[in-house]
């Protein structure tokens, strides 16, 4: 997923708690999935980082040379700009993007002897 392309704001946002649980009708439950889903897109992101930033991995034991690549620093500079992943979940829950399910909500499924 392309998070860049997200209309998540890169700042905090004060939001109407009222729209937050319009969806589930509780509040802590939509904080509850909304942070689910902010857990999960911040591993996403950071698996993401890491593969780009392995490329760059030196495997060498001195801590005397370092070196300064710029597409390093451009690949941080990217992940640094990006909205927090809280915003880009709350994005996502308010856009109605955020599949969830309540497993105690659901009727029970007997089975048949």
């Amino acid at each position: 997923m392309d998070y860049k392309k997200s209309k998540a704001p890169v700042n905090t946002v004060t939001r109407n708690i009222m729209d937050l649980c319009d969806e589930t009708g509780n509040i802590y439950e939509s904080v509850s999935i909304i942070a689910k889903r902010a857990n999960q897109i911040s591993v996403q992101i950071k698996e993401d980082l890491s593969k780009k930033l392995a490329e760059f991995a030196s495997y060498n034991d001195s801590l005397e040379e370092v070196f300064e690549n710029r597409e390093q620093i451009e690949i941080s500079r990217y992940y640094e700009k990006l909205p927090k992943p809280t915003l880009l979940a709350t994005q996502e829950f308010i856009e109605g993007k955020v599949y969830y399910r309540d497993p105690s909500k659901e009727p029970q499924q007997t089975a048949e002897l």
